[in-house]
């Protein structure tokens, strides 16, 4: 059956227009080609393999001399759905999703880097990415230095010393996890490329509804699409955003040949995800933005993090390079662990888990469950003390979040029951 009804637009179709649309309209429109069915969703491809009409075609696909459908692992039009959606987001030419956010990591890592090379990464990053740098890559030969995220000359220093290994990529979060650090990009980009370096940047938490690295000069966005582009905490995938060379190509052969691949049911859930983003990203940093000011005011807190808040070190960087602060708080309460722990007990709203994104306010402590694989000393270099607890806001009503915070920030001389 041939279809006579409209395809949404895949992302060259705006390519340079001057009437191309707006955010929220591509987060609902792009890379959906309905099928003979007409449908108005775009349907879940639960299909492991492809059937071509002759051996001449089948073979044509496989030599790469023919665009289309060939095995899931790599081809399948849920996931490319998806892939165009979040590539028209970001801004970039290509977008190869994988099955986890680290596994999005993993692939640039593995396609642009070989033997005697050196990443030179932010010292704030999540703990799972440093263990992937330090532990695996390390034993391929690939060395990783690390500088503070916000010092542009501690990173031009450490690439004047490249010695004999060639540094290839820069890597960095911005805002950084927990502490919401941040770092110019553009700068950072042109000092990159000054080098003859890539950089990397891991958009998780803005994700492009609040800031689009490659249009500040990054050459890679990775993503946890486990956290916001999801939205509600249902399943886990990644991507890769960058040009048709280096992720059309590089990286998308390593997910061909070794499979880190995004299932197509993820896919779907992403795509329905990627229709509310912007409304949530937005409602949700304003929700943060008023619980971070509140938290500023409690005795039992020593200082919060927040992009938003006048007193950040890099709150500047807010409205030139992000739209706003973004929906992650982390906060030091007075007493080390034993007082983190029994603010975090005490709450009976909130979700106890490491993971974040979800339109669900979850609180965790990050020094034992999201960085708690790293030594006391890099836990230190990186700022994150015993007493610092991670709020990612979703949803609820800010004043129910904070009530639920109030009962155990008050608790300062005995065990919650």
């Amino acid at each position: 059956m041939t279809s006579t009804t409209p395809t949404d637009p895949a992302p060259d179709d705006w390519d340079g227009a001057e009437d191309a649309p707006g955010f929220a309209t591509r987060a609902i429109r792009v890379g959906h080609r309905r099928t003979g069915e007409s449908e108005h969703s775009e349907p879940i491809f639960a299909t492991s393999s492809f059937v071509f009409a002759s051996a001449a075609e089948a073979a044509a696909r496989f030599a790469g001399e023919q665009a289309g459908n060939i095995y899931s692992r790599f081809t399948n039009p849920t996931v490319r759905a998806f892939e165009e959606r979040l590539a028209a987001l970001e801004g970039g030419e290509s977008c190869v999703a994988t099955a986890s956010g680290m596994a999005a990591i993993l692939s640039v890592c593995l396609g642009l880097l070989k033997t005697g090379d050196r990443i030179l990464a932010a010292r704030s990053l999540f703990g799972s990415t440093t263990m992937l740098f330090d532990k695996y890559l390390a034993r391929f030969g690939i060395r990783t230095d690390y500088v503070p995220l916000s010092d542009l000359s501690a990173w031009e220093t450490a690439l004047e010393r490249d010695g004999e290994r060639r540094t290839r990529l820069l890597f960095c979060e911005t805002p950084s996890n927990p502490l919401t650090e941040m770092v110019d990009l553009r700068q950072l980009a042109a000092l990159a490329h000054r080098h003859g370096a890539l950089l990397v940047v891991d958009n998780c938490f803005c994700t492009p509804a609040l800031q689009r690295p490659l249009a500040l000069g990054a050459d890679i966005v990775v993503h946890s699409a486990t956290k916001y582009l999801d939205g509600q905490g249902r399943c886990v995938g990644g991507a890769v955003v960058g040009d048709r060379k280096r992720v059309g190509e590089e990286v998308y052969g390593v997910l061909r040949t070794a499979g880190p691949t995004l299932s197509p049911f993820n896919a779907w859930i992403f795509l329905k995800g990627l229709e509310t983003l912007e409304l949530r990203m937005l409602a949700q940093s304003r929700a943060a933005a008023e619980l971070a000011e509140w938290l500023q005011r409690q005795p039992a807190v020593e200082r919060v993090h927040y992009p938003g808040l006048a007193n950040h070190p890099q709150h500047h960087l807010v409205g030139s390079q992000q739209r706003t602060g973004g929906a992650i708080v982390a906060f030091a309460v007075r007493g080390g662990r034993e007082a983190a722990w029994r603010v975090i007990d005490a709450t009976r709203l909130l979700s106890i888990t490491a993971n974040l994104g979800d339109v669900k306010t979850t609180i965790t402590h990050p020094a034992t469950t999201t960085h708690g694989r790293l030594t006391p000393e890099q836990r230190a270099e990186t700022g994150i003390g015993e007493g610092l607890i991670r709020l990612a806001v979703g949803l609820e009503d800010p004043a129910d979040i904070r009530a639920d915070l109030e009962y155990g920030l008050n608790l300062p001389n005995h065990q919650v029951e």
